[in-house]
């Protein structure tokens, strides 16, 4: 493989990541959240910017905006790349934006370096990933993967009970009749992201070749004990709900750590109820969150942990409630891709390694439909999701190299 020298405009990727992240409601960081007034103007700005570098710029119906390089070989799929464009509250300013603001600098210089590719390029900022403002992930990339047909507009809403349907008519997007916005002309899918994990830069190295997405499960659990008397009831005549979750996720965090890695198990969220001082917990809820990037794997140990769980309310005399409310199953990358990102590291001198993405990606949903790739550039100190997230120019940069490089060799190059 002999790719020619690549040198992006690393200066026009950077400009642009500023400017996107100027489109934020006020508070600390970015918060550009689905359908609110800040995220339709960053979709218009970054419209205008596609248009000015000589794109075809279309908004589809659920608010994906797509910057097209049309191919010589017109019956050949679509080489997409990009990202995300909406943020969590208070976020910061690479999560998903880096991905777009470099896909365009991508196609711009190639298109401008090489000329008209041979297959189709588009670069794209998916309307949504995060969840942030309605209780609905990938509704961007869900739409146009199939994952969604749209009729979940309707009945989902955000805090205020707004719809998705009201909030997308004051956006001035409408649902036609049809098939909508999913697509079947994408020949390959190709996402850059900061890693929002430490990895990288523990490692001191520059490139992330993501080889899985890790599969996630989350549940919900809810313990039952006996409310009493914090002075009166003796240690052994106790129906303690919160020492019973206590010794659950003690178990949990024990077979997790003796499974290994990349296996990664979470209580983020416990309520010991009635929260008093002097009584002893009658129930507890809490939530878990496990992921790996294997099926099998992953499903073992959920099947493990909910009998050991079992085991443990028993022996307490206790009741356990465990209910299931997300289940994705594990997306591994292309194999031929990840071998091309390699290859590309290498002749441009870069260091890498494979690894797994424990956090979810639009990647995902690509990865069943076509050849799908990841980038990942180090995140300083692991920090994502806040105000405090960087990723050094310099590390951007040789991001951008490597997408730009594939993307020479998925578009102008013949198959």
């Amino acid at each position: 493989m002999t790719t020619p020298t690549i040198k992006a405009p690393v200066l026009e990727m950077m400009e642009l990541l500023e400017e996107l992240a100027a489109f934020s409601a006020p508070g600390a960081g970015v918060s550009r959240l689905l359908y609110t007034p800040e995220w339709l103007r960053a979709h218009q700005f970054l419209q205008e910017r596609m248009a000015a570098l000589g794109m075809e710029v279309r908004r589809d119906e659920v608010g994906n905006v797509y910057g097209r390089f049309t191919g010589s070989q017109t019956a050949d799929k679509v080489i997409l790349t990009g990202s995300h464009i909406d943020t969590v509250l208070n976020g910061g300013k690479y999560d998903g934006a880096y991905g777009i603001a470099a896909a365009v600098t991508a196609l711009h210089y190639l298109q401008q370096t090489f000329g008209q590719p041979l297959r189709t390029v588009e670069a794209v900022a998916f309307c949504e990933e995060e969840g942030s403002r309605f209780p609905i992930t990938f509704w961007g990339s869900g739409n146009v993967t199939g994952m969604y047909n749209g009729s979940e507009a309707d009945s989902c809403s955000d805090s205020r009970r707004v719809t998705i349907s009201s909030a997308m008519e004051a956006c001035g997007l409408e649902r036609k009749p049809g098939k909508g916005p999913r697509r079947e002309d994408i020949g390959a899918y190709v996402e850059l992201h900061i890693e929002q994990g430490i990895v990288l830069e523990q490692s001191a190295l520059e490139i992330g070749i993501v080889e899985a997405i890790a599969g996630q499960r989350r549940f919900h659990v809810k313990v039952g004990g006996t409310a009493n008397h914090a002075g009166t009831t003796p240690m052994g005549l106790r129906r303690d709900a919160l020492a019973g979750a206590a010794e659950m996720l003690l178990a949990m965090e024990q077979a997790a750590v003796q499974t290994g890695d990349p296996l990664v198990a979470t209580c983020g969220k416990l309520e010991a109820s009635p929260g008093t001082p002097n009584v002893i917990p009658g129930e507890v809820q809490f939530t878990l969150d496990i992921r790996h990037s294997e099926a099998e794997q992953l499903e073992r140990y959920c099947s493990g942990i909910q009998a050991h769980f079992e085991r443990i309310a028993d022996s307490r005399g206790l009741t356990l409630e465990l209910t299931a409310t997300l289940a994705t199953t594990p997306a591994p990358m292309d194999e031929g891709l990840k071998r091309l990102l390699e290859q590309i590291s290498q002749q441009q001198g870069r260091s890498f390694r494979t690894m797994v993405s424990g956090a979810g990606h639009d990647a995902q949903l690509f990865a069943p439909l076509c050849p799908t790739a990841m980038i990942f550039v180090p995140s300083r100190a692991g920090i994502s999701h806040s105000p405090d997230e960087y990723s050094s120019p310099e590390e951007l940069a040789a991001g951008l190299n490597v997408l730009t490089a594939i993307l020479y060799e998925l578009a102008y190059k013949e198959s």
